[in-house]
């Protein structure tokens, strides 16, 4: 895998080279393992003019080289003591060995670190390197899109043994736990976000925090889990009915946002506009009369974050490449009734490929369990 490190280092080199900088100083934690294999705890990495170098705070493990970490390319610089910031040691290596400008992720680095940068490298040129490494992020090679393929698979896993599983009478803080330790129990490295459950009012509130109500008959029960596979997030929503069969209220509520989540899946094609996606399952919504209270997006990209770029949000700017995982979650709450999401995680194919990938393949059809 040292190769592909290298080569994604090479790209984000080139570009800075082409921003000015010769060097570049990457600390946001998903980026340093993107480009490295590996982010030790508070470690930067330091794309110099000579060589690449892996800064931490301690060494991983207590080893003093790169020996276990994917990347055996990089050269490890280990801080001799507690206490010392690795940025600061990263910027003091590029001005050692003459660097004249260092890029930094402004949108990362604090005001305070940034002035300890400074100070160290005070006839260095500090420029932003602004999201250039999240943009190198948003395509997938073929290796980081079966790490979400697995993942998806796990937490399919997880959410059918939950479902087969007596439901009624339990609250939402239990059943959240339960799915998190059947993540676990089927290879994940653990939950991608923390876990949502929404029952009754509760239920198709994106980021709903589980609570101690019950579930009780009648109840839509609204389920939002990943699993972190080797870093790689994916996610999956989907709404049932408790007990009995649905009311005809709830089959329209859910009808509606399955034909919704169908009109996002269908517009993820290479070259489609973000806005286009997220309009194509908004105007579901709109047309039936919900143009309040809608999430403010229609789904995101994937991958060493739950939630990365592209943005299928209605200002969004930009057009969908293939190998771009996204997420594809319209929702629509009622007050006090609650509501119904329905959430996938698919990658863009071309047509020729077949079209959209979907990874998450747990039934979307309205259950009453």
């Amino acid at each position: 895998m040292s190769e592909v490190y290298a080569a994604r280092r090479t790209r984000l080199r080139e570009r800075c080279q082409a921003g000015g900088s010769a060097s570049a100083l990457v600390s946001r934690p998903a980026n340093v393992r993107y480009l490295a294999g590996a982010a030790p705890h508070g470690a930067v990495l330091l794309l110099g003019r000579h060589e690449d170098v892996l800064v931490c705070a301690d060494p991983p493990d207590g080893r003093t080289d790169l020996a276990g970490l994917p990347d055996q390319e990089l050269r490890l610089h280990a801080l001799p003591g507690p206490g010392g910031d690795p940025a600061v040691a990263a910027a003091g290596l590029a001005a050692a060995e003459g660097a004249d400008s260092l890029a930094l992720e402004e949108h990362h680095v604090t005001v305070a670190r940034h002035r300890a940068v400074r100070s160290v490298a005070p006839r260095v040129r500090l420029a932003d390197l602004g999201g250039a490494v999240e943009q190198l992020r948003i395509v997938k090679d073929e290796e980081e899109i079966s790490c979400l393929r697995i993942g998806a698979e796990i937490a399919d896993q997880a959410l059918g043994e939950l479902l087969e599983s007596i439901l009624v009478g339990r609250t939402e803080r239990h059943l959240a736990l339960e799915l998190e330790r059947r993540l676990v129990d089927h290879g994940a490295d653990g939950p991608a976000f923390p876990t949502s459950v929404g029952t009754g009012p509760n239920a198709g509130r994106r980021g709903h925090r589980p609570t101690d109500r019950r579930v009780e008959e009648g109840d839509f029960l609204s389920v939002c889990l990943g699993a972190n596979y080797r870093g790689y997030r994916c996610e999956i929503g989907r709404t049932f009915v408790i007990g009995t069969a649905p009311a005809d209220w709830q089959i329209e509520l859910y009808d509606l946002v399955f034909a919704a989540q169908r009109a996002g899946r269908e517009s993820l094609v290479p070259g489609a506009a973000y806005r286009d996606v997220d309009r194509a399952a908004r105007q579901v919504l709109g047309s039936a009369g919900y143009t309040q209270g809608l999430l403010p997006l229609t789904g995101h990209g994937v991958g060493l974050e739950i939630d990365e770029d592209p943005q299928l949000a209605p200002a969004a700017m930009g057009k969908l490449d293939a190998c771009v995982p996204v997420t594809v979650e319209p929702g629509v709450h009622l007050p006090g009734r609650g509501g119904v999401r329905i959430d996938d995680t698919l990658v863009v194919r071309p047509e020729a490929d077949g079209g959209p990938e979907l990874l998450t393949i747990t039934t979307k059809e309205l259950l009453a369990l």
